[in-house]
């Protein structure tokens, strides 16, 4: 057994948990089993934390920030993770991951993960970590409408097994005034690689608004096996002009505002084994003109928005299942849901089915596919949710 097999075999048996392979998703293209090495390692319990602890297992830190704060710290190269046990995290200030000197690489990187995840036999759903935000939303801490509870401002980062609840505000309390938060972003143009897995995105339109899951400039956007649960908005590609980006084995359940948005992105976003169902619009199209300006811009100011110039980029559908949504396709930007509808033609639908049938879920707690499609139906079949085996 070589020194790498052996560091391995330890950190295994003293974590008392399955070695994540980060990047899932990434990994399958190289054929490279990725591990995270003992000693870079950082635990979170929010129940016996302390963020003067020194993050050891034994010794866990308390909140996500405190977290990126460590990792922010730390310098030279090989992979990082920072485990979260299970329990309710109560996000009070943005996490942000903006390591100065150190280099993540795709088999080294950055995973910010559940202790138990979801293909583990003894994960339910109560095992997942479930971060609230509690953000100041007014202040000088606050971000005007930018409001993010985790920022990852680094290449070849992997987010996997989170859940993720909205604030308990009111979106627009008034005309033009604007409280939201965003779970995950990242706002570097020139950024690559950024997977999320395995996460379950949920809000309440009143009590809890989760307004947008993810929103990520860059390249890179890896995003499969997650499930939306009654959000606003899943995911912005927010870069006009990235490559790179892919969503696939996705559930997205009535989302009031739209299923999906892509900037003017390139045309290789690989978009498969998707189902987008009982919404309002499947995908929202915004133009190269206005890509990379706030999602939000439109709101702030005549409340009008802006007519979208004519689509130059067209994107594949494939294998995925459009149930029970009222309209395909609108142009951003102005998250006021002020959206103008467009032809959808530039969709090229391969494989996909498009119905006004609603997709029925699966509603008991006790059963390992709480909020997914249920067994057995069209949509259950195509494979979305938590689940990759």
């Amino acid at each position: 057994m070589n020194r790498r097999q052996a560091m391995k075999a330890a950190f295994s048996a003293a974590a008392g948990v399955s070695v994540l392979r980060p990047g899932w998703l990434l990994a399958q293209e190289t054929g490279t089993k990725l591990t995270t090495a003992e000693g870079n390692t950082l635990y979170l319990n929010p129940a016996t934390g302390i963020d003067t602890n020194s993050g050891g297992k034994e010794t866990p830190l308390k909140t996500l920030a405190e977290a990126a704060r460590r990792v922010n710290q730390t310098d030279g190269t090989g992979p990082m993770a920072v485990i979260l046990s299970e329990g309710v995290y109560a996000v009070g200030e943005t996490a942000t991951f903006k390591p100065e000197r150190r280099n993540f690489t795709k088999a080294d990187r950055l995973t910010i993960r559940a202790e138990v995840l979801p293909d583990d036999p003894d994960w339910h759903t109560g095992r997942m970590p479930t971060l609230i935000h509690t953000l100041p939303l007014t202040g000088p801490r606050a971000r005007g409408p930018l409001i993010f509870g985790m920022l990852t401002e680094t290449n070849h980062v992997t987010i996997q097994g989170l859940k993720l609840l909205g604030a308990p505000v009111v979106e627009t309390p008034k005309r033009g005034m604007l409280v939201r938060v965003y779970p995950i972003g990242r706002m570097g143009r020139q950024l690559d690689d950024l997977e999320i897995a395995q996460c379950l995105f949920a809000g309440d339109k009143v009590t809890s608004p989760n307004h947008l899951g993810i929103l990520a400039n860059g390249s890179g956007i890896h995003v499969h096996h997650c499930v939306f649960y009654n959000a606003k908005l899943t995911v912005v590609f927010w870069t006009g002009g990235s490559r790179g980006h892919s969503m696939q084995n996705c559930f997205v359940h009535g989302a009031y505002g739209s299923g999906v948005w892509t900037t003017e992105i390139a045309d290789d976003f690989d978009f498969r084994n998707n189902v987008i169902a009982n919404g309002n619009y499947v995908w929202t199209y915004q133009s190269g003109a206005l890509a990379g300006r706030d999602p939000d811009a439109g709101a702030q100011g005549s409340g009008s928005t802006p007519a979208p110039e004519k689509q130059r980029v067209h994107y594949k559908v494939v294998n995925s299942l459009l149930a029970g949504n009222k309209k395909m396709a609108c142009s951003g930007t102005g998250a006021n849901l002020g959206f103008k509808d467009i032809d959808s033609s530039f969709l090229e639908l391969i494989n996909t089915k498009v119905t006004d049938q609603p997709v029925a879920i699966e509603l008991d707690e006790t059963q390992k596919n709480y909020l997914h499609p249920l067994a057995d139906t069209e949509a259950g079949k195509i494979g979305v949710g938590l689940f990759t085996k």
